[in-house]
């Protein structure tokens, strides 16, 4: 089966899968849910769809419990929307990859905030210190670069050449 096709499946699953979850299922359970992939089988008979769910560990695993327990209601607005001759099993994975990029980003965040040692702030200032009657150490001749195709200019309409009149 062409690789075109179980993409196209996989996001038809996703949309559905999606749009269900935020606009028609009741479980309270399932709550702060972004499904964030799909996948199918080759012989398109079972599908993993990855969600991030926000909130702790014991909210994770609540939510998956009834996302587990939603899955024959969404199977069938799955098989609704696909119309193929089997209907693909779906099974939940916690996708962890929002969460490992909030993580980063507070790292980072945190780094950021960190104050400057005094000899690297020292650093930095004499750095940013410059005078302007100094030449730099290397001018670049126009000449010794490569001409772009964007500084040629258009061709002339009816095969003319040169500026136009």
């Amino acid at each position: 089966m062409s690789s075109r096709r179980s993409a196209k499946v996989a996001q038809a699953i996703l949309e559905c899968v999606s749009s269900t979850i935020l606009l028609e299922l009741k479980d309270p359970r399932v709550k702060n849910v972004t499904v964030t992939g799909a996948e199918v089988s080759a012989d398109l008979r079972s599908a993993k769809i990855k969600v991030s769910i926000l909130g702790d560990e014991k909210t994770q695993a609540l939510t998956l419990r009834g996302l587990e327990s939603s899955r024959g209601f969404l199977q069938a607005k799955v098989a609704e929307r696909l119309e193929t001759r089997y209907t693909p099993i779906l099974k939940f994975v916690l996708d962890q990859g929002v969460k490992l990029s909030i993580e980063t980003s507070a790292i980072l965040r945190d780094l950021n905030l960190q104050p400057l040692t005094e000899e690297a702030h020292d650093a930095s200032d004499e750095s940013n210190v410059s005078d302007n009657d100094e030449e730099p150490d290397t001018v670049l001749d126009s000449t010794s670069l490569p001409a772009s195709p964007v500084d040629k200019p258009p061709p002339a309409p009816d095969g003319e050449v040169g500026p136009p009149p």
